[in-house]
């Protein structure tokens, strides 16, 4: 597959963010593309509130205001799988009761979810469901690291078999030459992005890197 080259109009008005694993980026990459690209964050199931939570942690590096953040729909105590945590909070995930924010005509509503795309919600519903809910494609995060073949074609081989497009693979923690070739050919899918590792993160090294990535 030709590596396709992405300038910040040609993003989708609807982004959610997914990863292979948790822990993988995926907080990152929607810090770098808020930063490019304005819009509102949204993180719909927040598990762990003893530490920052992620809206908190992207509002905080990006130095954004409060307007381009919208609530969690669901915000769980317990840093676990969201279907644990709600058991655990005594609550239940419920997607029927979650509304899409609203964006301005030329902004974009970059939705992170939580853990990969086989997370259990509920005894019903997986993260695919939210997925397919919000009617995005989805932008698949991976480590640039040993494993990510697998693991990311695995995860866009789950999506599109959910009927989910996906818009592309965003590697994370530096670049591999091979392993992008890989995925795209195998996955034929884009990777649009390898993120580099930041030493320092906040609001001028994010978006020094999504010009670096996206063009200014």
């Amino acid at each position: 597959m030709e590596e396709l080259s992405v300038s910040r109009d040609m993003f989708p008005p609807r982004l959610f963010i997914t990863g292979t694993d948790t822990g993988i980026g995926k907080t990152v990459v929607a810090a770098v593309l808020l930063a490019g690209l304005g819009g509102k964050y949204w993180k719909p199931i927040q598990s762990g509130l003893e530490e920052v939570t992620d809206t908190e942690w992207v509002r905080e590096k990006t130095g954004l205001e409060a307007s381009h953040f919208c609530k969690e729909a669901y915000r769980l105590s317990t840093p676990a799988c969201p279907h644990l945590a709600a058991a655990i909070d005594d609550v239940e995930i419920d997607l029927r009761s979650l509304a899409l924010p609203s964006v301005k005509t030329g902004e974009t509503l970059i939705i992170e979810g939580a853990g990969g795309v086989m997370v259990p919600l509920n005894d019903r519903q997986l993260m695919t469901d939210l997925i397919k809910m919000t009617e995005a494609p989805a932008l698949v995060v991976a480590s640039s690291g040993l494993g990510m073949i697998n693991h990311t074609l695995l995860t866009v081989n789950c999506l599109r078999s959910c009927g989910i497009p996906v818009w592309g693979v965003v590697m994370n923690g530096g670049t591999n030459s091979d392993n992008k070739k890989a995925v795209a050919f195998y996955g034929k899918t884009p990777v649009l992005a390898q993120v580099r590792r930041l030493p320092e993160i906040g609001p001028a090294a994010l978006l020094s890197e999504f010009k670096r990535i996206f063009g200014g």
